[in-house]
C-alpha cells in the first residue's frame, strides 16, 4: 500500500492534533499546487474530524510562517516561493529597501549582502533588524534569501494620508519602502478626517502578501507651515514618536515632587556650597551644574553635580520603557524631541537656580599644584545659585566682573590643565563644525553661522569628561579589585581603520601635508597638526572631515576598549541623565556598587547597549536631515548669488561644494560646465579629457546658488570659472 493512501485511511474521521493537522495540511497543499482551499472544503477533502475554527487556526499559523498564503473569500494556496528553513544556517542583518521594493540584507556576519525579492521580505520594512537564510547564489555575484523573522522594527509609526470609508480606514504610507497601506479601524481613527494627513502606529504586523498591518492614528498632523510638518515627517520617519504614551504622561504626572526629610537624610547636603550652571541661552533641562568651596586644608573641591533622574524613574515603568525606546532627545534646528516628558526634563529633573535639587555627584578634591588627591561619588541635594548662559560666563571670564567671577576663573584654570593633559596622552583635537541657524518667529532662517567654541563651553565639557572618565574608572577597577568584572555601560571609540588611514595619508599628501602613522601616538600628532593648520588655511579644511571619516564610530557596548579620540584607558556617560538612556543606566549601577558589589547580566546589558547606539545614530540622522532642509531653506532666498566655496566630495554625475560663509552644501553638475570631465579612481578628483585641467577636493571655487529645492532637499550651484 501506498504512503498517501496509509495517511489517508489514517486521518479518515479523526481529530488530528495541531502538529498532525498543520502536516496534512501542507501535504495537501503539495498534491494541489495550483488550488485554493477554505476550512470546509479541507474538512471535506481530508474527512477529517476537526472542526473549521480548528482548521482556519492552523492556516493562520502555516500562513505566519510564509508556507502558505491567504486568498480572497478565506481560502489558502501553498506560496510556491516558501523555503523549508529547517535546519539551514540562519544570519542576522538590516534591512535596505531600494526604490523597486526589492532589499539588500546587510549582515556583519556575510562578506556580501544578500538580495531579498519584495514577496520573500515577511513584512520587514526599511531598517529592520531581521534573520534571514540564503537559498542560491542568485543574479550576478550577490546571495539570494529570504527574511524567516523580524527580530526588530526600525519603527512603528509612519506618516501618511488617511482615506476613510464607512466600515474602515486606511492610511497610504508617505514613504516607498513601506510596500502596503495600513488599516485602521474607525475607532482608532481618532479626530481624523478623509484625506488627513496623520501619524500611524503599527498594533499588529500581520504576514502574508495579501495582509496589510493594522494601525491606530496617533495624532493628526496640522503643521503650520512646510517646515513644520518637515521636522515633525523628519522625526516619525526616524522612528521617533511625536507625543508621549497617554500611561507615560500619567506616570509623569503622579510623581513625587517632594523632597522629605528621610530622603535628604540619606544624601550628602552640598546646598550651602556655591553652585552654577552654564548652557545655551535657548537651554530648559539643565542636567549639569558644578559647585566649588575650598577646604580647610587649603585644597579646591570641584563638584560635578547631575540631575537624579533614576530617583524618578524607575525600572520597568511606563516612564522608563518610554525613556529606553526612544533612548535620546533629539534635537532638530527649531525643537527637541524630548527622551523625557517636559515635567521632568525642563520640571522636576531640571536644575534650575534657586531650586533644590536631588542630583548624583562627582567631587574633586584639588590640591595646590592642581593635581587631583580625592574623587567622591554619590547621591546629593544641592542647590544652583546662578544659571548663566555660554555668553555671559564668557563675559566674566574676559573681564574678570561678574558674578562668581573669581570661582569662574579657577574653574577655567582647572579645565584648561585638564584639557593640557588629556592632549599630551595623544587625546584627537578634531572639532566637526556645529552649524546654528538664526530663525524668525515663524522659523524661517535668517542667517546661518558656525558655532564658536570658547573657554565658557569647554570648561564644562572638560569637568564632564572628568567625571565621566573617572566614574568609568571606578567601576573598572571595582570588578578588577574584586577579580571578576563588573558589567558596565563603557561610551568606547576604536583605533582608525588601517586601510582607509593609509589611502587618506597618501590623499594628503597631494595636499603637500605628511601624515605619520607609523603609530597610535604618532597618528595622533598628525592629526592634531593638521587641525592646527586647517584652522589658517581653507584648502586643508576638507581634510578635516575627510580624516574623521577614517575613523570608526562611538558606541555604546559593555566591553571596554578604550576612547581611542579621547586617549582615555576608560570612559562612560554619566552626565546628561535627562536626554541619554545610557546615563540612566550608568546612574543606576553605579548606585547599587558604591558600598556593595553588583553584577546585572552582561547580555543583557549589551543587549541595551545595542539599542542604545542605534537609536543614538537614528537621531543623528534626523539631526542631519534637519539641517540639510533648512540650509536649503536658506539658500532658496539666495538664488543668483555667488559664494566662495570649497570642494568637498565627488560622484559619477558632479560635485559637492561646502560654502564658506555658511557650511551650505551643494552640487555642481558635471554636465553643466564646458568641458567634459571624468571622475577618476578614488573619488577624489575629476579630469577634463579634451584640457587635462583637474577638479579636486579642496580646491576653493566660486559658485552660484541656481536652484534650491525643498522637497528633495538638493541645491544645485555653477560653477564660475575665473
Amino acid at each position: 500500500m501506498s504512503r498517501k493512501k496509509k495517511t489517508k485511511k489514517n486521518i479518515k474521521g479523526k481529530k488530528l492534533a495541531p502538529k498532525d493537522l498543520k502536516y496534512h495540511l501542507m501535504l495537501l497543499f503539495k498534491r494541489n499546487p495550483k488550488k485554493r482551499f477554505h476550512a470546509k472544503q479541507i474538512i471535506k477533502k481530508l474527512k477529517i474530524d476537526n472542526n473549521a475554527p480548528m482548521v482556519n487556526t492552523a492556516l493562520a499559523e502555516l500562513a505566519k510562517e510564509n508556507k502558505v498564503i491567504e486568498m480572497e473569500g478565506f481560502k489558502y494556496r501553498i506560496n510556491k516561493y516558501a523555503v523549508d528553513t529547517t535546519n539551514v544556517e540562519s544570519y542576522e542583518g538590516i534591512v535596505d529597501i531600494t526604490r523597486s521594493g526589492s532589499a539588500y540584507i546587510i549582515s556583519e556576519e556575510l562578506t556580501n549582502d544578500v538580495f531579498v525579492t519584495p514577496r520573500n521580505l515577511n513584512s520587514a520594512q526599511d531598517g529592520d533588524k531581521v534573520k534571514i537564510v540564503i537559498t542560491h547564489a542568485g543574479r550576478g555575484r550577490k546571495p539570494e534569501g529570504v527574511v524567516t523573522e523580524v527580530l526588530e522594527r526600525a519603527t512603528d509609526s509612519f506618516i501618511g494620508t488617511i482615506h476613510i470609508s464607512s466600515k474602515f480606514a486606511f492610511v497610504l504610507p508617505d514613504i516607498n519602502s513601506m510596500s502596503s497601506d495600513i488599516f485602521v479601524p474607525l475607532k482608532d481613527i481618532k479626530d481624523a478626517k478623509h484625506g488627513d494627513k496623520v501619524v500611524v502606529k503599527i498594533v499588529d504586523w500581520s504576514e502574508g502578501a495579501k495582509k496589510s498591518p493594522v494601525g491606530k492614528v496617533n495624532a493628526v498632523l496640522s503643521g503650520k507651515n512646510h517646515s513644520d510638518l518637515t521636522m515633525k515627517t523628519i522625526l516619525v520617519n526616524n522612528g521617533f514618536d511625536l507625543v508621549f504614551p497617554d500611561a507615560v504622561i500619567k506616570e509623569s504626572e503622579a510623581l513625587d515632587t517632594t523632597m522629605s526629610e528621610e530622603e535628604i537624610a540619606k544624601r550628602r547636603d552640598m546646598r550651602s556650597v556655591t553652585t552654577f550652571t552654564i548652557d545655551p541661552d535657548t537651554a530648559k533641562d539643565f542636567d549639569d551644574a558644578l559647585s566649588i568651596q575650598w577646604l580647610e586644608n587649603g585644597h579646591c573641591e570641584i563638584g560635578v553635580h547631575i540631575a537624579d533622574v533614576a530617583h524618578y524613574v524607575k525600572p520597568n515603568t511606563a516612564l522608563d520603557k518610554e525613556a529606553y525606546f526612544r533612548s535620546t532627545s533629539v534635537y532638530l534646528v527649531d525643537r527637541v524631541a524630548p527622551m523625557l516628558p517636559e515635567s521632568l526634563s525642563n520640571g522636576l529633573c531640571s536644575l534650575r537656580p534657586n531650586e533644590d535639587k536631588f542630583t548624583f555627584s562627582a567631587v574633586f578634591e584639588f590640591d595646590k599644584n592642581d593635581k587631583i588627591v580625592k574623587r567622591w561619588f554619590g547621591r546629593t541635594v544641592t542647590h544652583s545659585d546662578r544659571r548663566f548662559t555660554y555668553e555671559e560666563a564668557q563675559e566674566v571670564l574676559e573681564t574678570g566682573k561678574g558674578d562668581y567671577a573669581d570661582e569662574l576663573k579657577v574653574i577655567n584654570r582647572l579645565a584648561k590643565k585638564l584639557r593640557v593633559d588629556k592632549f599630551k596622552q595623544g587625546a584627537i583635537a578634531f572639532e566637526a563644525a556645529e552649524v546654528k541657524f538664526k530663525l524668525d518667529e515663524d522659523g524661517n532662517p535668517l542667517y546661518v553661522y558656525t558655532k564658536e567654541r570658547k573657554d565658557a563651553h569647554m570648561l564644562i565639557e572638560d569637568f564632564m569628561l572628568l567625571a565621566n572618565k573617572e566614574v568609568a574608572r571606578f567601576m573598572f577597577e571595582k570588578g578588577k579589585n574584586d577579580g571578576k568584572e563588573i558589567p558596565f555601560v563603557y561610551r568606547v571609540h576604536d583605533s582608525p581603520d588601517p586601510g582607509k588611514l593609509a589611502d587618506f595619508a597618501l590623499f594628503a599628501k597631494s595636499f603637500g601635508y605628511t601624515m605619520d602613522i607609523s603609530s597610535p601616538k604618532a597618528i595622533s600628532k598628525s592629526l592634531n597638526q593638521l587641525a592646527k593648520d586647517a584652522k589658517a588655511k581653507d584648502e586643508l579644511k576638507m581634510l578635516e572631515p575627510m580624516a574623521i571619516r577614517t575613523m570608526a564610530k562611538a558606541i555604546y557596548t559593555s566591553n571596554n576598549i578604550g576612547h581611542y579620540g579621547l586617549a582615555f584607558d576608560y570612559y562612560t556617560h554619566f552626565t546628561s541623565p535627562i536626554r541619554r538612556y545610557s546615563d540612566v543606566l550608568v546612574h543606576r549601577i553605579l548606585a547599587k556598587n558604591l558600598e556593595d558589589i553588583d553584577r546585572m547580566k552582561k547580555d543583557v546589558l549589551e543587549e541595551q547597549c545595542q539599542h542604545i547606539s542605534k537609536q543614538e545614530r537614528k537621531a543623528m540622522s534626523a539631526e542631519r536631515e534637519s539641517v540639510k532642509y533648512k540650509q536649503v531653506e536658506f539658500l532658496k532666498h539666495q538664488v543668483g548669488n555667488t559664494f566662495k566655496g570649497i570642494v568637498s566630495g565627488m560622484i559619477d554625475r558632479g560635485f559637492f561644494v561646502e560654502l564658506i560663509e555658511n557650511k551650505c552644501e551643494g552640487m555642481v553638475v558635471f554636465s553643466s560646465l564646458d568641458e567634459r570631465y571624468v571622475l577618476q579612481e578614488g573619488r577624489m578628483m575629476a579630469k577634463s579629457v579634451p584640457s587635462g585641467d583637474i577638479i579636486k577636493i579642496g580646491d576653493v571655487l566660486t559658485v552660484e546658488v541656481l536652484s534650491a529645492d525643498l522637497d528633495k532637499r538638493q541645491i544645485e550651484l555653477k560653477w564660475i570659472e575665473e
